[in-house]
């Protein structure tokens, strides 16, 4: 249970290298970061998964239009490879169509495949909210909207029971760093609107402006979406992941209390 919250948390922590013993698995030593790093595969392909991990990804979440049932099988044999590969690695599912389909036993079909979250869009259907499935976590798409109550009305969010996170839809990709303090107050308040913990797009030419900017809206997961290319997603995934070590060093370093030197006696 609540395994976004500890993939959420687990990023916060620096984690040592090494391994145990002389068969033990061998662990990347890595810094605490601002935020998770997930890695978003367009098509559920074998060994794109394995990749994304081995490059610094801290979580793969696969995309899923509802059809082709026979990706579900390819779905599981890559979880389970992510899994071999980094046991803690938490993986959802992204569902873009067919939602009206979706019942107490599909999920749970979702569920046995290895998935453990799962997004559904803003427009999907509101029973599935009411859907209680035991180990599936659901992350629900909050768009921005140009409305000065729309803060008020996404609100009501919060009163709706199995929701675990949001996916702040917020197009920020080419313009994150150029945001004045008016446009950013907007999007801060529909993020204080939902307080539940939030994951945000970036693409892979994030700056450090971007970074900074969006840790502002307080992020607890950004999502990359993967390149045709293996080598330009490794690429952006390693860039990514010392910008957020960055970002949240400095967080750290403003946070600690400065002490005035003792002076000479």
């Amino acid at each position: 249970m609540a395994k976004l919250q500890d993939m959420f948390t687990q990023a916060h922590r620096a984690q040592g290298g090494g391994g145990m013993g002389f068969v033990g698995k061998h662990r990347t030593e890595r810094k605490a970061r601002a935020a998770a790093l997930v890695v978003e595969q367009e098509t559920i392909v074998a060994g794109n998964a394995e990749a994304a991990l081995k490059a610094g990804a801290d979580g793969i979440l696969f995309k899923w239009d509802g059809k082709g049932k026979d990706q579900l099988d390819t779905l599981k044999k890559e979880i389970e490879s992510a899994k071999a590969q980094k046991e803690n690695t938490v993986t959802g599912l992204h569902v873009t169509g067919e939602l009206d389909s979706l019942t107490v036993e599909s999920l749970r079909e979702l569920k046995d495949l290895g998935v453990q979250y799962i997004i559904l869009p803003f427009n999907a259907p509101a029973r599935l909210l009411a859907l209680e499935t035991k180990d599936l976590e659901k992350v629900i798409v909050v768009p921005m909207r140009k409305d000065e109550n729309y803060a008020l009305y996404i609100r009501n969010l919060t009163a709706f029971e199995h929701i675990a996170a949001v996916l702040l839809d917020f197009d920020l990709t080419d313009k994150v760093g150029q945001l004045t303090i008016e446009e950013i107050l907007d999007y801060r308040a529909v993020r204080e609107a939902v307080r539940f913990p939030a994951f945000i797009y970036v693409n892979g030419s994030l700056s450090e402006e971007d970074a900074y900017t969006i840790n502002t809206l307080g992020i607890q997961a950004v999502i990359l979406t993967a390149k045709e290319s293996a080598d330009a997603t490794h690429d952006q995934i390693k860039s990514l992941r010392e910008l957020l070590e960055k970002v949240h060093q400095d967080d750290k370093d403003k946070d600690s209390p400065s002490l005035p030197s003792a002076g000479r006696k």
